[in-house]
C-alpha cells in the first residue's frame, strides 16, 4: 500500500494546468488566474481628499486669522484653479486636492463666517487627510499573480485595476460515475437491500467548490457492459478527469478497476495506506485522469478532500493545490496505538478559552454514517503506527469548513 503523502505527489505530478480563456469580471468569482496581472492605471491618480472639510495650505494655519473660502471641490468634480496664501476650499472625501493645497482641516475644526473659514487648529501637517496619487497602486504594478483563486476582494482588486475581462485557467470537467446494483437515484424507489446514491452530491460539491465543472454520469450497473458505458460517456463529454464512485475494493462485484483496464487505463497505484478510503485507484486513460473512489461515503468524502480537491485545484493552476491544510489541537481523549494505515478521525473541534481548538473524536466512526460526519468539524489525523495518546495531547486536524478557503 502507497502512503496518503506519497499518493497525493503522485496524482499531483500528473496534474497539469488546463489552458487559458477570457471572461467577464462579472464571471470570475471563483475561476484561478492564469496569467499575473499589472494595474493598468494608478490608484488614486491624483491626490485626493480622505474628509470633508477644507483644502489649504498647512502654513497658513500658523499665524491667527481666517481664510478666504473660494469654491468648492467634489469628487468627479474638482476646483479648477490654484489656492493661494490665505486661501481654501471646501473639499469632499474622494474629491481632488487643488493645486496649492497640502493639508485638509476637518470640518468639525472649523468655523464658517460668510465667505472665510475660522480654522480651530493650528497645528497641522503638510499631507495631513490626504491620500497622495499611487497610495493603493502605481500603473504597471504586479497585483495579482497567476495561480491566484478570485475572491471578492480579488476581483474587486481587478477591477480597480482597470480590467472588464480576466484570464483564467480552463475549469477542468470532471465526470462522475456512481457504481453499484444496489444504487437508487435520490427520490427513488429503494428496494430491499437497496441504498440511495449519496456520494454522487457530496463529490460534485466539492469539484465545484474547488474550481472545477461536475459532470453527472449517473448510476453505472455491476457489469461490464454499464461500466464500459459509463467510461464512453466521460469520454464523449471531453471530462478531463473521470471519478468512479465504489467498485473499487476486492469483491466479486468490484469491477471497476477491471474495466478501466480493458478501456487501456495506465494505473498508477490502487490501495493506499489510509482509513477510512484504502481502495482508490488514480491511473490515466489517455488524456483522462482516473481517480476510483471508494464506495461508502465517509471514505469517499475523505478521499475528495484529500486527492480529488487538490488534483482540481492544480488542473486550474494553482501554485498550492499540494499544501498540507492541518493545524495543531489538542486531544480531547485519550486513544489508543494505531496500525498501519494513517487514520483520518471524524472529530468536534472546539475553542477553548485559551485560543486552543480540542479535538475529540466521536465514539462510531463506522465509514458507512454520513449521519457522524455531519456533526463533524474536523479530521484528527492518526499517523500509522502512532502509540497511544493520551487527553491534552497535541494532534494534527484538518478543519472540514475551512479545507476550502
Amino acid at each position: 500500500m502507497i502512503s496518503v503523502n506519497d499518493a497525493r505527489a503522485q496524482i499531483l505530478s500528473a496534474a497539469h494546468p488546463r489552458e487559458s480563456e477570457n471572461v467577464p469580471l462579472a464571471e470570475a468569482l471563483g475561476r484561478t488566474l492564469a496569467e499575473s496581472l499589472r494595474a493598468r492605471r494608478t490608484q488614486p491618480s491624483v491626490a485626493i481628499s480622505a474628509m470633508d472639510g477644507y483644502a489649504l495650505h498647512a502654513a497658513d494655519l500658523a499665524a491667527p486669522g481666517r481664510l478666504h473660502l473660494i469654491g468648492t471641490s467634489a469628487a468627479g468634480h474638482g476646483f479648477e484653479g490654484a489656492i493661494g496664501p490665505g486661501e481654501t476650499v471646501r473639499i469632499f472625501t474622494g474629491a481632488p486636492v487643488p493645486e496649492g493645497a497640502d493639508a485638509v482641516l476637518m470640518q468639525e475644526d472649523a468655523d464658517i463666517e460668510a465667505d472665510f473659514v475660522l480654522p480651530l487648529h493650528k497645528d497641522i501637517e503638510p499631507g495631513r487627510n490626504i491620500r497622495r496619487a499611487g497610495i493603493d497602486f502605481t500603473e504597471g504594478a504586479t497585483l495579482l499573480s497567476a495561480g491566484t483563486r478570485l475572491g471578492p476582494i480579488e476581483t474587486a482588486l481587478a477591477a480597480a485595476m482597470n480590467y472588464p475581462e480576466l484570464p483564467v485557467t480552463r475549469r477542468p470537467r470532471v465526470a462522475i460515475l456512481a457504481t453499484g446494483d444496489e444504487l437508487v437515484p435520490p427520490g427513488g424507489a429503494a428496494g430491499p437491500g437497496q441504498i440511495v446514491a449519496s456520494n454522487a452530491p457530496a463529490v460534485a460539491a466539492y469539484v465545484e467548490l474547488a474550481g472545477g465543472l461536475p459532470i453527472d454520469l449517473g448510476i453505472a450497473g455491476d457489469n461490464f457492459a454499464a461500466l464500459e458505458a459509463g467510461i464512453s460517456a466521460a469520454r464523449e463529454n471531453k471530462a478531463d478527469v473521470l471519478v468512479t464512485l465504489g467498485g473499487a475494493s476486492v469483491g466479486d462485484h468490484d469491477l471497476v478497476k477491471s474495466a478501466l483496464a480493458e478501456e487501456g487505463m495506465e494505473l498508477g497505484f490502487w490501495r493506499i495506506a489510509m482509513r477510512p478510503g484504502k481502495p482508490l485507484i488514480h491511473g490515466r486513460l489517455g488524456d483522462m485522469l482516473i481517480l476510483g473512489l471508494p464506495g461508502n461515503p465517509a471514505a469517499s468524502i475523505v478521499c475528495s478532500l484529500l486527492f480529488l480537491v487538490p488534483l482540481i485545484r492544480a488542473l486550474c493552476g494553482d501554485p498550492r493545490a499540494g499544501e498540507d491544510r492541518s493545524e495543531p489541537a489538542l486531544l480531547g481523549m485519550a486513544l489508543r496505538a494505531n496500525g498501519p494505515r494513517e487514520d483520518y478521525v471524524r472529530s468536534s473541534l472546539v475553542q477553548r478559552d485559551d485560543g486552543l481548538p480540542v479535538a475529540t473524536p466521536f465514539r462510531q466512526q463506522d465509514s458507512s454514517l454520513l449521519s457522524v460526519f455531519s456533526k463533524a468539524q474536523c479530521l484528527l489525523i492518526r499517523p500509522a503506527q502512532a502509540p497511544a495518546a493520551r487527553e491534552g495531547d497535541l494532534c494534527r486536524v484538518i478543519r472540514l469548513r475551512h479545507f476550502l478557503a
